[in-house]
């Protein structure tokens, strides 16, 4: 194992990737005004089979992988993902030796109709926010489709999207719905 920026990683390709990136100490928007969901980016080895190797690390628990995105580099996959439990998955994750890092992301319940995302964005756009990136979480939450937004932002875009009327969910929303 060696340690970089308070994190203990295997010695693989992937960390020696890491490692020669400049990594800032991260900070989380948590806040009492806005509602935040903890995103988890797991750093995997670019090798077949790790995704499902990672994928299974949850099969003997309750947690819910809500949303998932996968950014591949040249010598490692950057996964991130949303789930319903982030303190427990990553425990648990940690435990199965994966190198796991936590962000504050939005998560945004989208209208129905074919111009939901467009009024998403625009409304963004009027607030002059920057979108890092998003993806889409699987499944509804309260039913409706559901995206994780992430900005330099997070409570300028919570507080942007509620003013125009959307519906800015928190990790207890998802919580809620692993019964349903």
């Amino acid at each position: 194992m060696r340690q970089f920026g308070g994190f203990l990683f295997p010695k693989t390709p992937c960390v020696r990737t890491l490692c020669l990136m400049a990594l800032e100490p991260f900070e989380t928007a948590a806040s009492e005004d806005y509602p935040t969901v903890v995103q988890l980016s797991v750093f995997l080895d670019d090798r077949v089979g790790q995704l499902l190797r990672m994928t299974q690390a949850f099969r003997d628990t309750d947690i819910r992988i809500w949303g998932l995105m996968v950014v591949n580099s040249v010598d490692c996959a950057i996964v991130r993902m949303i789930v319903d439990d982030p303190d427990e998955a990553y425990d648990m994750l940690v435990s199965h030796r994966f190198p796991v890092k936590q962000t504050d992301v939005v998560v945004v319940r989208v209208p129905h109709g074919k111009r939901a995302l467009l009024n998403v964005w625009s409304a963004v756009l009027r607030a002059e926010i920057n979108i890092d990136y998003t993806y889409a979480l699987m499944g509804h939450v309260r039913g409706a489709p559901t995206i994780a937004i992430h900005s330099e932002s997070l409570q300028m875009a919570c507080d942007t999207l509620v003013r125009h009327n959307f519906s800015v969910l928190s990790v207890s929303d998802l919580h809620a719905e692993r019964n349903e």
